[in-house]
């Protein structure tokens, strides 16, 4: 994303992207966000599959969310209400420009960083997720009451409306439902057949993931998907039945991609055992 070094906005309550002429100061507007999610959806559209290689190689503007309400430029004295409003609407960040008086020391500090993201022509900013206007309320949440002795149901805030996908079913059925969950900010379900709750495929989860993880969205289950990504990387007898699954359905570049990331990675582990049997000189 890029940094909004000015505090007007449209009709839309989106930064506008101009030259300004006060002060000579160049103004650009933060696009949005890409998140791993995103690249992995996008890896398994079925126009990317063939050669995920070549996918990787894509502009970020080809992955970017097309909705530009999952950020929003706030000028510093935006109430918290009108903060919450925002996020109410759909908002998942807020850039905000950082106004502070500095000592010529702090000034120094500030302009070894300023190539840095968070800065634009020697201003700074910063980054507001909901997480953290959440724990700013709940840091303060005696001033709220009763609202803390009320249940969450007597607050009205249990969704009924959740996503899910039945754990036996293929785990690239859930990709809508995945990206999905990333736009809403919650996770996919997973159920069984009498429709108990068993688990979740968390796009947080997933941003833990690399790349690879597309080839498991395109060979396992969405059960053995949510074991996958638990795992934090797949046992050698589910590699082999992802290898088997990925030739059979001729996703020869995905193969490719998870041989060579799991190579690489034997190759470490070996290397590292190795390493570590050999005895030191003394």
């Amino acid at each position: 994303s890029t940094n909004d070094s000015n505090n007007h906005s449209d009709d839309n309550g989106h930064g506008k992207s101009f030259n300004g002429s006060e002060g000579n100061q160049e103004f650009c507007k933060c696009l949005g966000k890409i998140c791993m999610v995103d690249i992995i959806c996008f890896l398994c559209k079925e126009e990317n599959l063939g050669s995920p290689a070549s996918a990787l190689l894509s502009p970020v503007s080809d992955v970017l969310n097309q909705s530009s309400g999952f950020v929003k430029h706030v000028d510093p004295s935006t109430s918290l209400l009108e903060a919450i409003d925002l996020i109410l609407q759909g908002a998942q960040n807020l850039v905000v420009p950082i106004q502070s008086t500095s000592s010529p020391s702090s000034r120094r500090k500030q302009q070894k960083v300023a190539g840095g993201p968070t800065f634009h022509n020697g201003r700074e900013y910063c980054w507001l997720t909901q997480e953290d206007v959440i724990q700013f309320i709940l840091s303060r949440i005696g001033l709220f009451t009763p609202i803390p002795n009320l249940s969450v149901e007597t607050l009205g805030i249990i969704r009924t409306d959740i996503l899910t996908v039945d754990y036996h079913a293929p785990a690239s059925l859930a990709l809508d439902a995945i990206a999905r969950a990333l736009a809403e900010q919650t996770s996919v379900g997973v159920v069984d057949e009498d429709g108990t709750l068993v688990g979740e495929i968390s796009p947080f989860t997933l941003s833990g993931c690399d790349e690879t993880v597309a080839a498991a969205i395109m060979t396992l289950s969405a059960g053995d998907l949510m074991a996958y990504i638990d795992w934090g990387g797949p046992p050698e007898d589910m590699v082999r039945v992802m290898r088997a699954r990925l030739v059979e359905n001729k996703l020869q570049g995905l193969l490719e991609m998870l041989s060579d990331d799991y190579s690489s990675s034997y190759s470490s582990v070996s290397s590292s055992s190795d390493d570590e049997s050999t005895p030191s000189n003394s």
